[in-house]
């Protein structure tokens, strides 16, 4: 069974930063692209930031462009968001979702964690 652990996230004051981490266990053959999500509360999820397969091209929303990175360890089943210059308005769950094939005769499907919790205080 494949299972996303997040981690890293606590309470920090405004222009704080932290580290979280998307560690990934269970058969993996294969690693595909991986995904940051958040949710604040009283608000719809979002889409945060993303890297691709290749661990090449990544994405960001306009919202914390410049101020999160994703990143992967080489073998490519612990992911990672730096976030930096936190402002309240990032208050939320952050869920990572990370693309496994567990075997080569299996499809790339999509894997959930259930994510860490963000405060940034004024």
């Amino acid at each position: 069974q494949v299972v996303l652990i997040e981690s890293g996230g606590g309470a920090v004051h405004a222009g704080g930063s932290l580290r979280l981490s998307c560690a990934t266990s269970g058969p993996i053959w294969s690693a595909g692209g991986l995904f940051w999500y958040r949710r604040a509360p009283g608000k719809e999820r979002e889409f945060v930031a993303s890297i691709d397969y290749k661990n090449q091209i990544t994405d960001y929303a306009d919202s914390v462009k410049g101020r999160f990175t994703v990143l992967r360890d080489d073998p490519l089943v612990t992911g990672y968001l730096h976030l930096y210059n936190l402002k309240p308005e990032d208050t939320a769950t952050y869920s990572c979702n990370q693309e496994v094939a567990t075997s080569e005769s299996d499809s790339y499907r999509k894997y959930w964690g259930q994510g860490t919790q963000v405060t940034v205080s004024s």
